[in-house]
């Protein structure tokens, strides 16, 4: 029996590709936070955890009429973005993934009632929401990525996830899920956005977008995710990234609004271009995820 061993929303934000001169410059002359907390969850987390099946939740991949599973057995090739091809170009991304995991996926999501399919298909696009975490965290595991389905509301998100934790317990797989996103997600017009590059909060988009990033991550660090659960059509007004489908998902497939697992912080909550970013990790509880 498998299980997932630990989750996390974490930034895939695009900043984390320039090399280090270009994120001094644009940050102040100062390293943004996300780059050497993606290496401290390499080293201090997923080394310890060693899991088989890494699956991200890419919230870059929009689906419409179902949550597509990503279910290729090897992926590889080179991706430049077409949404900032100057910044991420011709990334290299080679890695195994977990078709068989993806099927359960799948047989789980639909036995529960929200339409999944798994695809293998070799033109199927990759996207960056994925490609950056591979780039900093993959050591050898299998990677599997996941949809955000544009249709979908906060309880379809929170089922998928289910069906990825029962996929979990029904395999031989130690499952480390990621949520690939940031959080509230509105940018500063064309004209402004040189003047909001630093990673310095307060260049997010506005002031109240800030205080409900903020209000939640405190909510997550202190385990409280029933609440960020209940409050969600409160969060919406704020376009978190996704819809926030790659955090519930996630949230979904360590036991929903009953998971009471703190969070720790990998980062600082960060500004790119007006949006929240940072990372936030959660270990599995002793007693299990609901504990």
């Amino acid at each position: 029996m498998g299980e997932i061993v630990g989750a996390g929303l974490i930034s895939h934000a695009p900043t984390i590709m320039f090399d280090e001169a270009t994120r001094h410059e644009l940050n102040d002359g100062k390293e943004i936070s996300l780059v050497p907390g993606l290496n401290r969850l390499r080293d201090e987390v997923l080394d310890d955890l060693r899991p088989d099946t890494v699956v991200i939740l890419d919230s870059h991949w929009f689906t419409t009429v179902e949550h597509v599973v990503s279910a290729h057995d090897h992926r590889e090739g080179r991706m430049t973005s077409s949404e900032l091809p100057r910044g991420m170009r011709q990334i290299p991304y080679d890695y195994d993934g977990d078709s068989e995991f993806a099927r359960l996926v799948a047989k789980h999501g639909n036995e529960l009632g929200t339409p999944t399919t798994a695809n293998d298909d070799p033109y199927l696009p990759v996207y960056y929401a994925t490609v950056n975490l591979v780039h900093y965290l993959h050591r050898g595991e299998r990677i599997v990525s996941v949809s955000i389905v544009q249709t979908g509301e906060d309880d379809d998100f929170l089922t998928l996830g289910k069906a990825i934790g029962n996929a979990a317990a029904d395999s031989d797989r130690r499952v480390v899920v990621l949520a690939s996103g940031g959080m509230s997600h509105t940018f500063h017009r064309l004209k402004d956005i040189a003047q909001h590059e630093a990673s310095d909060p307060i260049h997010i988009v506005t002031p109240e977008a800030r205080a409900a990033d903020e209000e939640r991550l405190a909510w997550m660090e202190a385990g409280d995710h029933a609440r960020l659960v209940d409050e969600m059509d409160a969060y919406h007004r704020h376009n978190p990234e996704g819809g926030f489908g790659h955090f519930l998902a996630m949230l979904g497939a360590i036991g929903g609004r009953d998971c009471t697992a703190p969070g720790r912080r990998f980062s600082d909550y960060e500004n790119a271009t007006g949006t929240g970013q940072v990372h936030v990790w959660f270990d599995r509880p002793d007693g299990g995820w609901t504990a």
